[in-house]
């Protein structure tokens, strides 16, 4: 099915070629927004007034007679200093709503990005042999809601999970396996992450125990980091066993938040370890890295540190070893020259800014960044308690990201349990986890990501406000209001003319597509997020206003619940995008 233009680009196109009509040679873009004195207002004619040196009421008086009023554009009228005032025809909004609702792809009637192209993007990065903290949580949410938006554009989108997986404390866990070599011994039975995570935490408390009290276990351990960035065979077999034991981890807790996170798309920090030399090497033949104190480093003329010197971005230490800004910049070499990416994109705590910045900087001067392939930090902020203080347990420890999502589960299915009329204890269940963990994902996405937002667990899960919840009870009761329509079938009657309420709605209705393009634009679902609570919000005062199945006519009652089927349908869609369930029944 082809794409259906928007009210809004129809609307805009009559407005240009009204304008190309009394201005020839000049260019404008007259910017449609919503007003509350009418559907669209355009408010580019002062912008061309003032270039061309002419009244802004006048110019905007000799466009108005150049637009032919009718089934579009039902009235336009000048208001204020120059501005256009449009109001939509009732047969317009049906219609649109109607070619999308026949759009049997599930995109709404949707177009694709006119240039799609290859972002890679890094998120959701936990460390091997630790456990998932609520700080883990953001880049999660975030990255994968922005990447599900990006491919529902056309964006050909690879996923890459940096997990840490590389360093000197897998020498001494290595070590300690390696004299112990049952404490990993599950036997026969298969076992969950929760245990995996646990057998691991166990091991690395005894490890390091033994590394801080025994000083030739502290030298063994020394060597086995020696052998491991080495490939020695044996050292790299036991260190896989602790990415293995990790990744069952891993996978249990994405599973739990509803995220598809796949083994491939794993490529931690070891991952480039092959390309370490090599990306030094050619930093330091082409002058972008020099060596000081024996360190591989890059300066940079605006930043320096507390005393006035330069703070530089250490490649590679002065014994040898690499650290964080070799193993970044390989990975830039490999998103941009193997995989062919035009966009990297980072979905990164905001406290490593810094970092990534040098990290770009350099790539940039080493000719690996250009104006053909941006990489850029999409930061976010810390999860608060609500205390507005960074959330910890009541003991000051970082809070577990599964205590977080079973709490939010736990809480979610009591809502539904006390609202729920006929389902089943197995139906709560299921119920209350897709409201608890959407809760969760709703609360961080309707946040921008740059700024830090507040762990509220009883905002979250109420059916008031700007809440997930609000959003899934929204759906669940259209899809009643449809199942009791019986045999009424949804069907849209353009020929009827539309209550105010039924027009705020449409029109909104038909903003979906533009409202995700510029959600992709900006890696900003949060405006995603704003529209879908207005399409529940003018629901429910459509819902409010106008009778469904008891409207005045057949037709009418055909055409309402047309209107509730192509909202529960963006509802659904857009909730996907996010990555959030939308319950048929709640």
């Amino acid at each position: 099915m082809a794409p259906v233009t928007s009210l809004s680009d129809s609307v805009q196109q009559q407005l240009a070629s009204a304008l190309a009509a009394v201005r020839p040679q000049a260019a404008a873009d007259p910017l449609l927004r919503r007003s509350d004195r009418a559907d669209y207002q355009a408010n580019g004619i002062l912008a061309l007034a003032k270039k061309e040196k002419a009244n802004p009421r006048e110019l905007a008086t000799e466009v108005v007679a150049h637009i032919t009023t009718g089934e579009l554009i039902a009235d336009i009228e000048v208001s204020g200093p120059g501005f256009l005032n449009i109001t939509v025809g009732d047969r317009a909004i049906t219609g649109n709503l109607a070619a999308r609702y026949a759009d049997d792809t599930g995109r709404l009637g949707v177009p694709l990005a006119a240039h799609p192209g290859t972002t890679v993007i890094d998120y959701a990065q936990p460390n091997v042999a630790k456990e998932m903290h609520v700080g883990h949580l953001r880049s999660a949410v975030i990255g994968d809601a922005v990447r599900q938006i990006l491919e529902f554009t056309g964006e050909t989108v690879v996923r890459r999970h940096h997990i840490g997986d590389w360093g000197t404390q897998f020498g001494m866990l290595i070590q300690y396996l390696d004299e112990h070599p049952h404490e990993l011994d599950h036997g026969a039975g298969e076992v969950s992450g929760e245990e995996a995570m646990s057998n691991l935490d166990r091991l690395y408390k005894a490890a390091r125990r033994l590394f801080d009290s025994d000083e030739e276990f502290k030298t063994r351990a020394r060597r086995r980091v020696v052998d491991l960035q080495a490939g020695d065979a044996h050292t790299l077999a036991m260190w896989q066993k602790f990415v293995d034991e990790s990744k069952i981890y891993f996978f249990s807790v994405f599973e739990k938040l509803d995220m598809d996170i796949r083994d491939a798309d794993i490529v931690g920090e070891s991952g480039y370890n092959d390309m370490l030399a090599e990306t030094c090497r050619l930093l330091e033949e082409s002058g972008v890295a020099v060596r000081s104190e024996g360190a591989l480093c890059v300066f940079f003329d605006d930043i320096k540190g507390p005393d006035g010197k330069p703070v530089p971005l250490i490649v590679q230490k002065s014994d040898g070893g690499y650290g964080y800004a070799a193993t970044d910049l390989s990975a830039i070499r490999n998103r941009v020259f193997d995989l062919k990416a035009d966009t990297l994109l980072y979905v990164v705590d905001a406290r490593q800014s810094l970092h990534f910045k040098m990290v770009f900087e350099t790539a940039r001067r080493a000719g690996w960044l250009n104006d053909e392939v941006t990489a850029l930090q999409l930061a976010f902020g810390t999860v608060l308690g609500k205390d507005g203080k960074p959330f910890k347990t009541r003991a000051g420890e970082t809070v577990r990201l599964v205590d977080l999502l079973d709490e939010a589960i736990d809480r979610a299915s009591a809502v539904v349990r006390e609202k729920a009329q006929d389902l089943s204890e197995a139906e709560i269940a299921e119920r209350g986890a897709q409201v608890g963990i959407g809760a969760v994902k709703y609360a961080d996405l309707s946040t921008s990501a740059n700024r830090d937002y507040k762990f509220d667990l009883d905002q979250m899960v109420s059916l008031n406000g700007d809440t997930s919840v609000y959003l899934q009870y929204a759906y669940a009761r259209i899809r009643s209001i449809l199942r009791k329509a019986g045999e009424v079938r949804p069907a849209a009657h353009p020929e009827l003319a539309l209550h105010p309420a039924e027009r705020a709605l449409g029109l909104h209705l038909d903003a979906f597509g533009e409202t995700v393009a510029e959600a992709a634009a900006e890696y900003a679902p949060h405006k995603l997020t704003a529209y879908l609570y207005q399409v529940a919000s003018l629901y429910t005062s459509f819902y409010d206003k106008c009778p469904v199945l008891k409207a005045e006519s057949p037709e009418q009652v055909e055409n309402r619940l047309f209107l509730c089927d192509i909202t529960a349908r963006t509802l659904h869609r857009g909730m996907a995008l996010l990555g959030i369930r939308t319950p048929e029944r709640l």
